[in-house]
């Protein structure tokens, strides 16, 4: 049973943003630090990347490890309430996603996912940034 009134549920899920979150100014921010310069959230791509890096014919989403189901990591953990909810609800998010990779790839693009847990210690986003840049 969930301990929080639906009324404080519902307000708690509105703040969660989709655009501008923390981890992706922050992976933002070291590529321009870089020198990249790139666009953003472009609607005329599938998926909506949140990062394109149109001249080097790049996309680069910054995932939430909860809502992508990041395999392995420690905030991918599933509510112990309403678990069936969640289930379909992460299945159906992960399959999106890899539909929206394919259509990306298909129409010429390179799709990268920098995973919220890498983005937030400094070292391993310089890593995952290098391996992605250096192709």
């Amino acid at each position: 049973m969930d301990r929080i009134s639906p009324q404080r549920r519902s307000w708690n899920m509105s703040r969660i943003r989709a655009k501008d979150t923390a981890p992706e100014l922050i992976v933002r921010r070291e590529l321009h630090r870089r020198g990249f310069r790139f666009r953003l959230h472009r609607r005329d791509l599938p998926g909506c990347p949140d990062i394109v890096l149109p001249k080097h014919r790049q996309v680069i989403f910054v995932n939430g490890c909860f809502w992508h189901r990041h395999d392995g990591c420690s905030l991918a953990a599933i509510p112990k309430s309403n678990q069936a909810f969640w289930q379909e609800k992460f299945q159906k998010t992960v399959e999106r996603d890899k539909r929206t990779r394919k259509q990306l790839k298909d129409a010429g693009w390179s799709v990268h996912v920098v995973w919220e847990c890498d983005a937030v210690e400094s070292e391993r986003l310089g890593t995952v940034l290098s391996s992605i840049l250096k192709r």
